[in-house]
């Protein structure tokens, strides 16, 4: 138990500094379920008085065109001048409606979806139905289109596959996935991501395995990153996975996303003239060593400090096989006759 508590808090130490102002009384050490509940309630503190009415103004502000301030970007489009408005990527930010080639409100994951539903989508509503990290600006046409239909694996641009189903496109994949990531750690079951999507489960997780894809794929744009801090002031909460999709690879594992943060201190290091290499890996980690104390053995545990690699180093050439491991985050103890150094190391 001491050898576990002195891992943590080496890790600690580690990331500290390494996290925006708003996440400084969460425990980023923590990983899978914990570190879900922790962003829960974290996230949970937002405005009870925030109203959908409200988001008519707000999206003019989280979701301006970054190439022009008179415009808004439009969910789901791609092509401004191809003669059919349903498809526009922008649109004037006056030009809000239920007309054609107007834009309203989207609900990314969709109202009827939630269980129970998010009910009515009036202007005075306030509560999940208003939760401005789920509504973006989209072509009324193309919400129509949309519906509630599922989100589904695809390319190229968004639309339609089939009757229950549809595509976001290339470009918003991404941002999809990260509310929907959202969503189901703020709201929890209320907002399963199979309520509002399709395809295989990660591992024994209820996250899609589509939207970790995409939440790879489709790295944060600047545009994206626009909407925590004016969200932050207004609503009171930001989306995690905007700030660092890595915290998704933490929860619910998969492909290894951005890390935005440099939690896992990704780069070679040089501790004590103590050189761990390479970090992420999939095979094999080479150790240097040019200290006065050399390195005799080393130990490797996974986040709940059991161990589950011990060894001697028995040549100089030393190196550890970690092909055998799962996916993620582990400690690597290396230990000399006068000292031990423990770094953070990935397995993908």
């Amino acid at each position: 138990m001491k050898k576990t508590i002195t891992l943590i808090f080496l890790i600690c130490l580690q990331t500290l500094f390494a996290q925006q102002p708003y996440y400084n009384n969460v425990d980023l050490t923590l990983t899978g379920q914990e570190l879900y509940m922790a962003l829960q309630q974290k996230i949970n503190n937002a405005s009870t008085s925030f109203t959908y009415g409200d988001t008519k103004e707000s999206m003019k502000v989280t979701d301006q065109d970054p190439n022009n301030s008179n415009n808004v970007l439009l969910i789901y489009g791609y092509n401004d001048t191809d003669g059919n408005c349903t498809t526009d990527r922008t649109r004037n930010k006056n030009k809000f409606g239920g007309g054609n080639c107007e834009y309203n409100r989207e609900h990314t994951f969709a109202r009827s979806n939630a269980n129970p539903s998010m009910g009515d989508a009036s202007n005075g509503r306030t509560g999940i139905v208003a939760d401005p990290h789920n509504l973006r600006p989209a072509d009324q046409q193309m919400n129509n289109n949309r519906g509630n239909r599922k989100m589904a694996a695809g390319s190229g641009n968004a639309g339609n596959i089939d009757n229950s189903t549809f595509y976001p496109g290339d470009e918003w994949k991404g941002d999809v996935a990260r509310m929907m990531m959202y969503m189901y750690t703020r709201y929890g079951n209320q907002c399963l991501p199979s309520l509002n999507g399709t395809g295989s489960l990660q591992g024994g997780t209820q996250m899609l395995q589509i939207y970790l894809q995409w939440n790879v794929e489709d790295p944060v744009s600047d545009f994206e990153d626009q909407r925590n801090p004016y969200l932050e002031t207004i609503y009171g909460n930001r989306n995690p996975f905007i700030d660092n999709p890595y915290l998704a690879t933490i929860i619910w594992g998969g492909p290894m996303a951005e890390d935005r943060w440099d939690m896992m201190g990704a780069q070679d290091f040089i501790v004590d003239n103590i050189s761990v290499y390479p970090n992420p890996t999939s095979e094999m980690i080479w150790v240097s060593d040019n200290t006065s104390f050399p390195i005799d053995n080393y130990s490797v545990y996974d986040v709940s400090g059991r161990m589950v690699l011990h060894n001697t180093f028995n040549t100089s050439e030393k190196k550890i096989d970690v092909s055998n491991l799962d996916t993620g985050i582990y400690l690597l103890e290396l230990i000399s006759a006068e000292k031990r150094v423990v770094k953070k190391i990935m397995v993908q």
